[in-house]
């Protein structure tokens, strides 16, 4: 018992000093936005060499008292989009669209604000600085904030202990993913299974607590804050007599689907004629969002090919002394609602590569490899031209990657919902890719990261994939 009163003390501290921070690390960030803003905009010669008017600058006690009201309305819109709550897990892409999107919804109302009062008057040229420098500050501040938390987990701090509910792949996974980022702030205490796990998972080196029966006795004792529960189908009647049983504990049931269709779908209710039916499969993709999505893939696809224009010479002329044959490779592939097309790629194999083999699955050093193409490969710099396919509409930025006839043929029959892929535009870049499902890599995985992002599709996810990808692609570059 007193281990669970030391637990629960440490967690519920933790929970209440983080979200804390975040907000005092948030109000500090937009004071410095608007006195940066102000300093650049009158304390500094950039705007006169632009050619601004040079007029002695305002008191600057109007801006202090702006950032007053602005601060308050930043806070409670964070607030209202629940950015303040505990333990929570968002990524730096994730966290500049949320600022992106909250902080422009705040600057218009402080806009509409200024607007309506007459007794001082503010620069439109500071507004447009606040809304920048504000963005910036408060993501670095988030990141340090971030950073904070992770250090404090894995020194052991504030973490909140937790079991796993399951014995086989699927709890085995849970257990792994968990386990590689203690920075997640969970402390394994063990798992409950009719079984012991496998002596082959990874599962088997944690403390076996007994049969699932037992788990609500000892979420009561121990302090368990969170249930991580990872069953089959087949169990979901073992799952509804430990929440029955867990009536009344102050725990966290978190449950990792298996099955693939409720993995991948949003379950909406739509009503006709007052009779409710339950949509189990849609397509987010609709009117203005296929508009907004083409337009984006043009502006960046054709902006791209632009500046990188210089840099995708040298590949070429790369490419043409590493081997002989042609620098761009053309490969028939299956895109939206089936139609074929021709994918470019610069050359980074041989060009007999597949005269024996036919069509193989492409693996991790390939001997059919040139010495240039291992490194495009490896750095994924063979799919640039794949921005010519997108400027011409055959495929999107973000998408699920397109496959060969060959292998398409294959998957349709052995992978459950494999088509369903095939319902909006592949992409150079996807949801699967940026979690780490590249290459040889599980096609089932896979589908289920492919079928997610169809089925909540927004522009936001979108961003988030590119930022991701730049990311991605930043840290190869810092390591190698």
């Amino acid at each position: 018992m007193a281990r669970k009163s030391h637990e629960t003390s440490g967690t519920r501290q933790g929970d209440l000093v983080i979200p804390l921070i975040r907000v005092a690390i948030d109000a500090v960030a937009i004071e410095g936005s608007f006195l940066l803003s102000y300093w650049i905009r009158f304390r500094t010669p950039l705007f006169g060499h632009l050619g601004f008017d040079p007029a002695p600058p305002p008191p600057i006690e109007g801006y202090i008292a702006g950032s007053g009201v602005m601060m308050l309305v930043w806070l409670l819109l964070f607030r209202a989009s629940k950015v303040y709550r505990p333990r929570r897990r968002v990524s730096l892409s994730d966290e500049l669209i949320s600022i992106a999107r909250w902080g422009t919804a705040g600057m218009l109302i402080l806009m509409s604000a200024a607007f309506l009062y007459r007794g001082f008057s503010y620069s439109r040229t500071v507004f447009a600085l606040i809304w920048a420098t504000s963005i910036v500050l408060i993501l670095l501040g988030r990141a340090l904030v971030a950073s904070l938390e992770r250090k404090m987990h894995r020194r052991g701090k504030f973490l909140r202990t937790a079991v796993i509910i399951g014995n086989d792949a699927l709890a085995n996974d849970v257990f792994v993913r968990l386990h590689r980022h203690p920075s997640f702030g969970f402390d394994i205490a063990g798992y409950f299974a009719e079984a012991p796990a496998g002596a082959g998972l990874r599962l088997s080196g944690v403390e076996y607590l007994g049969p699932i029966t037992n788990a609500a006795e000892f979420i009561g004792t121990r302090g368990v804050s969170v249930v991580f529960i990872a069953l089959r189908a087949g169990e979901h009647q073992r799952l509804f007599d430990l929440v029955s049983d867990s009536e009344g504990l102050d725990v966290q049931f978190m449950m990792i689907p298996d099955v693939l269709e409720v993995l991948t779908s949003q379950v909406r209710l739509t009503e006709y004629e007052g009779l409710p039916f339950l949509t189990l499969k849609g397509n987010p993709l609709t009117g203005w969002g296929r508009v907004a999505k083409r337009m984006m893939d043009v502006c960046v696809s054709a902006l791209l090919l632009l500046v990188l224009s210089p840099f995708l010479f040298l590949i070429a002329v790369l490419v043409r002394l590493s081997s002989h044959g042609s620098i761009l490779y053309k490969q028939e592939r299956v895109g939206i609602d089936g139609t074929p097309f021709s994918i470019l790629k610069f050359r980074s194999m041989r060009t007999d590569a597949e005269t024996v083999t036919g069509p193989v699955w492409a693996k991790k050093d390939d001997p059919r490899r040139t010495a240039v193409g291992t490194f495009l490969r490896k750095t994924s710099l063979d799919e640039l031209p794949q921005l010519l396919n997108v400027l011409k509409g055959e495929m999107s930025l973000v998408g699920p990657r397109p496959e060969r006839p060959y292998f398409v043929e294959q998957f349709r029959e052995k992978v459950p919902k494999y088509l369903d892929r095939h319902r909006v535009k592949t992409g150079m870049t996807g949801w699967a890719q940026v979690n780490g499902l590249r290459g040889d890599t599980s096609i089932e995985e896979r589908i289920k990261f492919d079928l997610y992002y169809i089925e909540n599709w927004s522009f936001a996810l979108d961003i988030k994939i590119l930022l991701r990808t730049v990311r991605a692609a930043l840290s190869f570059a810092e390591v190698h």
